[in-house]
């Protein structure tokens, strides 16, 4: 059993994200407790697609419809948080989408539908002020709101 739990904790997890872009900045998330946050997204479930898992993640958290676009890219990170009394590593790769909804866009303030996040809006050229993560995206979601693309990046070294 104990590998099996050792096995779970070194799993890639591959998420699904998107840049919503509105009057008022872009779209992020971040855990009622503070401290850093993200774009809206989530974990992309076994036979499910990309784009479908994003949908139904906006849908559960924000209960608004909203539509995945193109891909914009994809972000390799790893880091560690807080898990219980310890700490867990995670190793994710985001696939990270434009995403629409005028519903979404028209209003100033979201209310979550999770009680543990919230969303916010924030100019999309100032989001390392907010510790916007992966930190990749502080430099893609401007270049990507302007129509520049850059498919990939990671927090992991080159191989040369």
């Amino acid at each position: 059993m104990a590998a099996s739990n050792h096995r779970d904790e070194q799993r890639i997890e591959i998420i699904a994200r998107g840049v919503l872009i509105g009057p008022r900045g872009v779209l992020l998330c971040r855990p009622s407790s503070g401290g850093y946050c993200y774009l809206p997204g989530g974990h992309i479930e076994f036979g499910e697609t990309a784009h479908t898992a994003l949908e139904r993640e906006i849908m559960e958290e924000l209960g608004m419809k909203a539509k995945a676009d193109r891909f914009l890219g994809a972000i390799e990170c790893a880091f560690s948080q807080r898990h219980g009394s310890g700490e867990r590593r995670h190793h994710e790769i985001n696939l990270v989408y434009a995403l629409s909804s005028s519903l979404i866009t028209r209003r100033a303030n979201l209310t979550s539908a999770e009680p543990d996040i919230e969303f916010f809006w924030h100019s999309a050229h100032a989001l390392a002020e907010v510790n916007l993560l992966p930190r990749q995206l502080r430099l893609l979601v401007p270049r990507w709101s302007i129509g520049k693309v850059e498919p990939w990046a990671s927090e992991f070294p080159t191989a040369k």
